[in-house]
């Protein structure tokens, strides 16, 4: 299981914008006038995304009713990794009960504007869609037998919903790398 962190995109940056599908060719587009908005790429092959993606589920339940517009993308490469298809994509969401839109990045440019380099890959925005979190979920990792809480990720919404800024002692999240298409790794990518 390889070990990417997030690059940890700069504290202020405004959020990209993009329209994307979900599985089923729906376009979503990145809201504004939201509380806060919460973009995070997953994808469904990655451990370390199976290891929380029912913590991923419960975000949605518990702050989408609290005005926190949530997107989830996945910019895998599905040509070389199926499992991360739209159709399997479709499956996971029902599956794990998603309730956010599970987005599809095939051209990975959103994923490049991000600066997301694992799966999962946190970032959290305020209602004028700057950057005040990007990091972890919490400390939990497969094996690590830390139990999975969200705690990181949850203060950080709770804060932004409070009208109060994250600290800025964030930690990175860990994953799997972002599976690129040949020849469209972003220079970064090592």
């Amino acid at each position: 299981m390889a070990r990417t962190e997030s690059r940890m995109l700069a504290l202020g940056a405004i959020a990209p914008n993009f329209e994307l599908p979900d599985p089923s060719g729906k376009m979503h587009e990145l809201q504004q006038g939201k509380a806060a908005t919460l973009v995070m790429f997953i994808c469904n092959h990655c451990p370390f995304v199976k290891h929380v993606r029912g913590a991923l589920a419960a975000l949605g339940t518990d702050y989408m009713s609290r005005g926190v517009a949530i997107y989830a993308i996945n910019s895998n490469d599905a040509s070389t990794h199926p499992e991360d298809s739209p159709a399997k994509m479709q499956e996971e969401a029902a599956r794990f009960g998603y309730d956010f839109p599970y987005l599809v990045d095939a051209d990975q440019a959103v994923a490049k504007a991000f600066e997301a380099a694992c799966t999962p890959d946190f970032f959290v925005f305020d209602k004028d869609l700057f950057l005040v979190y990007r990091g972890q979920l919490d400390g939990s990792r497969p094996g690590n037998g830390v139990p999975v809480t969200g705690e990181d990720l949850r203060a950080a919404l709770d804060a932004v919903l409070a009208g109060k800024q994250p600290a800025e002692d964030q930690v990175p999240s860990v994953g799997c790398n972002i599976k690129w298409s040949a020849g469209n790794a972003p220079s970064w990518f090592d």
